[in-house]
């Protein structure tokens, strides 16, 4: 493992905002964990950082990223077995290469495999979930267990890989053949016309309701557009929230209150974060 003190945090969010952290660490070998976390406290394992919202005060926290733990194997019937810390694009790309099948819808997700795992990330009808096998895992009684999909119970959003912090070391995945290339690029076009990806941000901000659109939520309030400070709402997509430059926690703490506020008093419904908030 490699470990770094009073570790500047600012590019470790895709929103460009972050404190010094007491310690940041790579974990280098999976069997590393078990030291780490016998040995530190106040530990929170940070992806790429593509939906996570830093502090840009002191961080008093031990952050463990996966990074180094990349790879990709391929398995008899089409099956493959990922690290956490693979980029997601990277597995997309195997998958085209492979010619495998299932996950088309999630591309252009940022974020690694195991974070989206570990939120049961989707798009467009489609949820990451949908081709997992099993997931590799390390418990908080510090040991290293496979489970099955159907062990392990999911929702929209949520698994219990998040309520019971367990860290996700490797995802084994059930693909079919046929890799949909012109859906892919439908939906990457989909994305850049609808999305503001030329601005830092954490995508997708609040969690959709059920039976409703955040976007449009917050659009019907009003907010579209709405600047505080050096964050603003975008008029491209009104979940997401970007950082036109020299954004502070605060300014995006501010607005995210402002959202949840208005929301409520128009239309009785408290919008969900889906972003992680850390301070």
């Amino acid at each position: 493992m490699i470990v770094y003190k009073n570790y500047s945090m600012k590019n470790k969010s895709n929103m460009k905002i972050g404190g010094i952290a007491k310690t940041y660490i790579e974990v280098e070998d999976k069997n590393e964990l078990i030291e780490i976390y016998s040995k530190y406290k106040n530990i929170f394992l940070i992806g790429n950082g593509t939906n996570t919202l830093l502090s840009d005060s002191i961080l008093d926290y031990t952050f463990v990223s996966l990074r180094k733990l990349n790879k990709i194997t391929n398995l008899p019937e089409q099956k493959v077995k990922s690290e956490a810390g693979l980029d997601f694009k990277k597995l997309m790309k195997y998958m085209y290469e492979k010619n495998y099948s299932g996950l088309e819808n999630l591309a252009g997700i940022p974020g690694t495999v195991g974070g989206l795992v570990y939120m049961n990330g989707g798009a467009y009808g489609s949820q990451i979930f949908d081709c997992i096998d099993e997931i590799e895992i390390f418990d908080k009684n510090l040991q290293i267990k496979t489970l099955k999909k159907s062990d392990i119970k999911h929702s929209y959003r949520n698994t219990e890989i998040q309520e019971k912090k367990w860290v996700i070391i490797s995802v084994t995945f059930n693909f079919t053949k046929g890799f949909d290339l012109e859906k892919v690029k439908e939906i990457q076009n989909l994305r850049e016309s609808k999305q503001p990806l030329n601005l830092p941000s954490l995508g997708s901000t609040f969690k959709n309701p059920t039976t409703k659109f955040a976007a449009k939520l917050i659009s019907e309030a009003g907010l579209k557009g709405t600047i505080i400070g050096s964050a603003k709402i975008s008029e491209k997509h009104p979940n997401f929230i970007v950082n036109l430059g020299e954004a502070t926690f605060l300014d995006i703490i501010n607005i995210l209150a402002l959202i949840k506020g208005t929301v409520k008093e128009k239309t009785g419904i408290l919008l969900e974060e889906e972003i992680i908030i850390v301070k």
